[in-house]
């Protein structure tokens, strides 16, 4: 059985994370994919895609990818390389203190640079990306011309 899973599932936007794929055959030909969507509804989404290694099992980390959004060996490349559906768009979060970025992770057979509603991944997850941590109070600031916010720590 196919497994992908992200640790920790949930942490600070600016923090590591290990992604890992478990339970696939060895030397595996697989598309990883990261996609997200804004507050705004739009779609942003990297893949990449990796050959498992001896006990069929795929590490961002450890393993290089062999094309999609990046190549190479990128810990972090799904969550750096994410691009928008829609051309000329920024990924950018508003809402900071009040919910999370939630990037869905998937894992599909062979290399996909196109997926479709009809096609069924592996395996999924998902990992809540915040802004800011818990305890955090944000305070807005205007002053004359000035427009800003301040983060207080708990």
């Amino acid at each position: 059985m196919v497994e992908v899973t992200v640790a920790p599932r949930s942490s600070l936007a600016d923090r590591p994370v290990q992604v890992q794929v478990r339970g696939l055959s060895p030397s595996q030909l697989v598309t990883l994919r990261a996609s997200l969507m804004d507050e705004h509804g739009e779609c942003f989404q990297a893949r990449a895609f990796f050959h498992a290694d001896g006990v069929g099992e795929v590490d961002p980390g450890r393993h290089a990818a062999v094309g999609g959004s990046y190549t190479g060996v990128w810990p972090m490349g799904l969550f750096w390389f994410l691009q928008p559906d829609t051309l000329f768009r920024r990924l950018v979060k508003r809402d900071v203190a009040g919910s999370p970025f939630l990037v869905r992770l998937e894992v599909f057979d062979g290399a996909r640079l196109v997926t479709g509603p009809q096609d069924q991944p592996l395996a999924s997850c998902e990992a809540e990306r915040w802004y800011v941590g818990p305890g955090v109070q944000r305070v807005p600031i205007r002053e004359g011309r000035v427009r800003g916010a301040l983060f207080l720590p708990p």
